[in-house]
């Protein structure tokens, strides 16, 4: 309702101060919005993490274990980690640079050693396809184009949730996660939002706060 709101004000602003509409004002200006939802408080414990990392690993495909790892550490997006292709990793750096994201703004990404060796691990893989650079490949492939898509771990992810008895956690939580662990280990709002991506220091502190 709040979009809805706001869009049909930005609408009668335009018609009153670039279309010359006869009206005196906005009257959509004057209209109270709902209060926007709550955000999600959600933190994972070690407990739960051990237990999700242990099913995710259980799983027949290994990616899913790679990919649930990489959104704990990193505070990657879930598009940005199963779009990610081999020539954005420099795991002798220690970085992975991302040039499309979300908001638009390309970022790089720094990697723990934890999170080199699951890289390694996924680069690695002995029975990776040829004709795909994709980190996290998918057999299904696109109709107008025939390159492979990014594996689709959304059954797996369900699945491996619910035997870990953390049914509530969702995917996003893993970087709300990961970016509250930045946070507390002593990093900067500047230095945080530069790994995670939040384009405002508004949007980090609901992501720690809700996270």
């Amino acid at each position: 309702m709040r979009l809805e709101l706001a869009l049909l004000s930005h609408l009668f602003t335009v018609a009153v101060q670039e279309w010359g509409i006869g009206l005196g004002h906005n009257p959509v200006a004057m209209v109270r919005k709902p209060k926007p939802p709550q955000g999600r408080d959600r933190r994972i414990s070690v407990q739960q993490q051990s237990r999700l990392l242990a099913e995710c690993t259980r799983h027949s495909n290994p990616m899913l274990y790679w990919i649930v790892a990489l959104a704990i550490e990193t505070a990657m997006r879930r598009g940005e980690i199963v779009a990610l292709r081999r020539g954005q990793i420099d795991l002798e750096r220690r970085i992975i640079r991302l040039s499309e994201t979300k908001n638009g703004s390309a970022r790089g990404v720094p990697l723990a050693k934890r999170v080199v060796q699951v890289l390694q691990e996924a680069l690695n893989h002995p029975i990776r396809p040829i004709d795909t650079d994709l980190v996290f490949w998918g057999e299904a492939r696109d109709r107008a184009t025939g390159e492979r898509k990014p594996y689709d771990f959304t059954e797996a992810w369900e699945s491996a949730r619910t035997r870990a008895q953390v049914s509530d956690v969702h995917f996003h939580d893993l970087r709300h996660e990961a970016v509250s662990r930045l946070v507390e280990a002593g990093l900067s709002d500047q230095e945080v939002a530069a790994i995670s991506g939040h384009k405002s220091m508004q949007m980090l502190g609901a992501a720690t706060l809700n996270g």
